[in-house]
């Protein structure tokens, strides 16, 4: 089973069939106060031999030789060496050891607990691959020594490295085998383990409380629709957040059905369900002080003969009514319903999380998410992914795209026009149902899912972007 945990020993005596050093940008060996000056030295000599580049990220191999015990040694570009940098140089050397290493010492210069933890989380993200369909896979336990580290950071680490990789998991199965039902009971039994809350809406109780838009997206496929309520409630939390995560377990787009090339990764359009389950359960792990509700909206959007079709009516609960003009606008119609309940409860801030537009990506690129909302939230959340190095950008909710969504037979409709901002459009879509409860919306439809090569922390597939972000924003409103 792989494991970490800190070590104070010396780092040139510890045994392990790999060591990663930080590189600076001059290409020199960052000091590390268990890593002696003759060790360093000759460390250095090595580097130094092959123009070691301090690029930040950037991996040299060299073998340990006299210099250390380790049998080879990572140099990794460290960057400006703060926690955001620490943790991405440790992911990426977390690859470059190989896939045989089972011992390995990370001797990064860590200057305090949120250093470590980050390192800690660096290698445990990194590291993360999904091997379940291979019939055989080819990794191995790793142990991880993280040198200069308290046991808390290293928890601390693990723990939200441990929830993120839990979270890349569910997005990662196949979707023959991750249905809305599977994708639910994953979080009852997630809340019996951790002593959580949970509530789940079949289709009757679904249609009891009026959730049309849960309803409407998943009458098309052969398995049903679930609506998942997950809470952890501190011993004297003085504030709640709520979060609403979209869970289309797989999207065609209905009847308004994709092309087959934009199919091949909708597996992933439950990822933001499966980030906020993840999080409700790091922050009671956590022991966070603040109360946390997460609502997993799950369907399934297929072009079954009882799917919706363009021009359907359908009513959202709370009683607002949608025009249905793109079946493939999906996800806001199940988050719909899951904000309106959400903000039933009066909570004192609710997130949403989900990959709801194309238009992000087209917006912002692969790895920034968009945020939009009250300007208070927005920017609180902006800030939490700042301090936990996830890319983020402010996004405005015009006035004047407001109109776009307007319908001439029902409240309102489920797309804008077609002259852009259609991230921007979604956002309004969304804000009809929030009332006066401060709110933000992330989009993260590109980040969620990295379809190139691995970089930093980033594997290739689920990447569990803005986990940590949710987490920093609940642990500061403690």
């Amino acid at each position: 089973m792989t494991s970490s945990s800190p070590s104070s020993d010396a780092i040139a005596t510890l045994s392990a069939d790999a060591l990663i050093v930080g590189i600076t940008s001059e290409g020199t060996v960052a000091p590390h106060p268990q890593l002696a000056d003759d060790a360093r030295a000759a460390l250095d000599a090595a580097f130094g031999a092959l123009e070691a580049s301090g690029k930040h990220c950037s991996t040299t191999v060299v073998p340990g030789a006299d210099a250390v015990a380790a049998t080879r040694v990572v140099g990794v570009g460290i960057g400006s060496g703060d926690a955001n940098d620490l943790r991405e140089a440790a992911g990426s050397a977390s690859r470059a050891v190989g896939k045989k290493a089972e011992r390995v010492v990370v001797a990064l210069p860590i200057a305090s607990d949120s250093d470590a933890a980050a390192v800690t989380q660096g290698v445990l993200l990194g590291s993360y691959s999904f091997t379940a369909y291979k019939s055989e896979p080819k990794t191995v336990d790793v142990e991880w020594l993280i040198a200069g580290a308290s046991e808390d950071a290293v928890t601390r680490g693990e723990i939200v490295a441990a929830e993120t990789n839990a979270s890349r998991d569910l997005v990662n199965t196949p979707p023959l085998d991750m249905y809305p039902t599977v994708l639910a009971d994953t979080a009852v039994a997630l809340a019996k383990e951790h002593g959580l809350e949970v509530k789940v809406w079949d289709v009757d109780a679904l249609k009891e409380d009026g959730c049309g838009g849960i309803l409407g997206v998943g009458q098309g496929s052969t398995r049903p629709p679930r609506l998942v309520r997950i809470a952890y409630n501190p011993d004297g939390a003085k504030s709640t957040v709520a979060l609403v995560g979209k869970g289309i377990t797989f999207d065609t787009g209905g009847i308004s059905i994709k092309p087959s090339k934009s199919m091949e990764t909708m597996k992933s359009d439950m990822s933001g369900a499966a980030i906020v389950l993840h999080t409700v359960v790091a922050a009671a792990r956590l022991g966070l002080g603040t109360a946390v509700t997460g609502w997993l909206c799950i369907a399934e959007n297929m072009p079954g003969g009882g799917a919706q079709r363009p021009s359907d009516v359908i009513r959202i609960h709370g009683g607002k009514t949608v025009e249905v003009l793109n079946t493939d606008a999906e996800g806001r119609l199940v988050m719909a319903d899951g904000l309106a309940l959400a903000v039933e409860e009066n909570p004192d801030v609710v997130l949403d999380v989900a990959t709801l537009t194309g238009a992000q990506g087209m917006a912002l690129g692969t790895q920034t998410s968009g945020v939009m909302g009250d300007d208070a939230i927005r920017d609180e959340v902006i800030e939490a992914a700042n301090a936990a190095g996830e890319p983020m950008w402010p996004m405005p909710l015009p006035s004047h795209l407001r109109e776009s969504i307007d319908s001439k037979v029902a409240d309102i409709r489920n797309i804008g026009d077609a002259n852009g901002g259609g991230m921007l459009s979604a956002g309004l879509f969304l804000k009809e149902f929030v009332g006066d409860t401060p709110w933000a919306h992330l989009d993260i439809a590109r980040p969620a899912f990295n379809e190139g090569a691995p970089h930093g922390t980033a594997p290739s597939g689920a990447t569990g972007a803005s986990l940590r972000t949710l987490l920093r924003f609940i642990a500061s409103r403690a």
